[in-house]
């Protein structure tokens, strides 16, 4: 099984202020039932000096998982006619609470989570023909289990962060976002402090948790079957307790466009 560079395991050799992003490898086929925690914790796991196992993720390090994987140990796998347009149509309003624009099979939805997306974020990719993958029905709850699982299981206290693949209104191309955290900030909210001009600022919230799922993607990739990453690095002060459905998802009061 492919290991990270030996200085990182030991967390040496990472200049201050840089951030380190591993693929984790190893975890393998992800099932519906799996412990998807306990495959991740084996994945940290090497043989170590003197011979006993020892792990490789630090406390401190941001462990981004794919919501594809956790879709699946989860059991939000369903049957599914893909050549089927109307079948594929039914399913995506079945998983949303209102259809916010359609165009040809492409429809914007608002998921129960209040996330704005593609379909209801319903994947046909990388699972078995006939079926299609579902948000989970609670990304942060998905994220605080992974979290106090490996808490327990390797004495490590990370953050952890679910990721799935977004559009973006205005701009081509997708890109990973959070849609679950535990033990990680969702918003760094810089608000009333000064930038390096000494000048204040007045509207800065940073999405930190989106900022390293898309990090953490570079390396995951979408055809590399690495459906984990490991952040390290990150400022020690964005590592609290977090929520996407409290801090990122907008409500939309304070929308302009919904």
């Amino acid at each position: 099984m492919p290991v990270p560079d030996p200085s990182i395991a030991r967390g040496t050799g990472v200049p201050a202020g840089a951030l380190t992003v591993v693929p984790v490898h190893g975890v393998g086929e992800v099932r519906p039932g799996d412990d998807l925690a306990g495959l991740l914790a084996d994945a940290f796991t090497t043989a170590g000096d003197s011979g006993g196992p020892t792990t490789w993720v630090l406390d401190g390090d941001v462990v981004v998982v794919t919501q594809k994987v956790v879709s699946k140990a989860e059991g939000r796998i369903v049957a599914i006619d893909a050549a089927d347009p109307d079948a594929k149509r039914r399913l995506v309003e079945a998983e949303s609470v209102r259809v916010l624009r359609r165009r040809g099979d492409l429809l914007i939805t608002e998921t129960p989570h209040g996330f704005v997306c593609a379909n209801a974020g319903i994947d046909l990719s990388n699972v078995e023909v006939g079926t299609a993958a579902l948000l989970p029905v609670d990304p942060d709850r998905s994220a605080r289990r992974i979290r106090e699982a490996l808490r327990h299981r390797l004495g490590v206290t990370v953050g952890v962060i679910v990721s799935d693949t977004f559009g973006r209104t205005w701009r081509n191309g997708v890109t990973d976002v959070a849609i679950g955290i535990a033990g990680v900030a969702g918003i760094v909210d810089l608000r009333g402090t000064t930038d390096a001009s000494g000048r204040v600022l007045e509207a800065t919230e940073l999405c930190v948790a989106d900022e390293i799922a898309g990090a953490a993607e570079l390396v995951m990739g979408k055809d590399r079957s690495v459906p984990a990453a490991v952040v390290r690095g990150v400022d020690p002060a964005w590592l609290r307790q977090g929520s996407v459905a409290g801090e990122i998802v907008r409500d939309p009061s304070g929308d302009l466009f919904r």
